[in-house]
């Protein structure tokens, strides 16, 4: 029987613990879980949905991968935000509200789930659309984000631009192409704004027919050069959706990466790269 990749979509899962606000507006939510289990307290995860920043897609499918991380020991925050379609979406509040709301989670975490999140910031876990917002806040403020898991990111605007990627769903976030909006894109796209100093993992399938494969490979090749700390993790037989479904083949992956991340260890090899140690990057 062949499996709908998009079923992790609409597959049910159990409530978030909490919904707090980070901001005044309808979407300026998040969404916490507590980490199962008596382990030491962990960094919280925030979890930056994808849907092409469109208002037809909110947090709620990323509730899967939300409670399997939970149910391994992490603190998971869903954070909500503007997207295109809804009043003040796209350009310049989809990105303001998530960095934002990455600013605000380390106080609100230690309010709401006091001795349950290590303290410092979070670590970024973004997919699609979400891993491009995840790699902007880690490029424009790297102070409040510990590490940046990237799924499948749109991590080149200006080619997806190009490759028309969900039928105008860049130029419906930034008003426009590269060539009509040039300040925008420079603020926007990850790999003309690359983080010198977030370590960050990106994963990305090689049967992905919503985003290339190719854009990560750009953004990866354009960060390696300047010396920043990103590794590219390729799953040949992955598509788009797997990456964030607990029941996928890539889940082991996935989590391999994301704990990469907390150990400061590559994930190709899950070895500690020369010359780092835990304390410094």
């Amino acid at each position: 029987m062949t499996v709908d990749p998009r079923a992790v979509l609409t597959r049910p899962a159990p409530p978030p613990d909490l919904t707090l606000r980070y901001g005044g507006q309808p979407e300026q939510l998040v969404d916490l879980r507590r980490p199962v289990g008596d382990g030491p307290a962990r960094p919280l995860v925030a979890v930056l949905h994808g849907g092409f920043w469109r208002a037809g897609y909110d947090r709620t499918h990323t509730g899967p991968l939300a409670a399997a991380l939970a149910d391994l020991g992490w603190p998971v925050a869903q954070l909500e935000y503007r997207r295109t379609g809804q009043p003040g979406g796209g350009w310049p509040n989809t990105l303001a509200d998530v960095r934002a709301g990455v600013a605000a989670l380390p106080g609100l975490v230690a309010e709401a789930l006091p001795g349950q999140v290590a303290p410092g910031p979070p670590v970024l876990l973004g997919h699609s659309a979400g891993g491009q917002l995840a790699l902007h806040v880690a490029a424009h403020a790297p102070q409040d984000v510990a590490g940046v898991l990237a799924l499948a990111p749109v991590a080149d605007l200006a080619e997806a631009y190009r490759l028309d990627l969900d039928s105008g769903a860049v130029a419906a976030l930034l008003g426009g192409g590269p060539s009509d909006h040039p300040d925008r894109y420079a603020v926007a796209d990850p790999r003309r704004s690359v983080s010198a100093r977030t370590r960050t993992v990106i994963v990305h399938g090689g049967r992905d027919r919503q985003v290339p494969l190719s854009l990560s490979r750009s953004y990866a090749a354009t960060a390696q050069a300047a010396g920043a700390p990103v590794t590219l993790v390729e799953l040949p037989e992955c598509e788009h959706f797997g990456l964030i479904d607990p029941l996928s083949a890539a889940w082991p992956q996935v989590r391999a990466a994301l704990q990469s991340l907390l150990e400061d260890q590559d994930p190709l090899t899950q070895r500690r790269p020369p010359g780092r140690t835990p304390e410094g990057r």
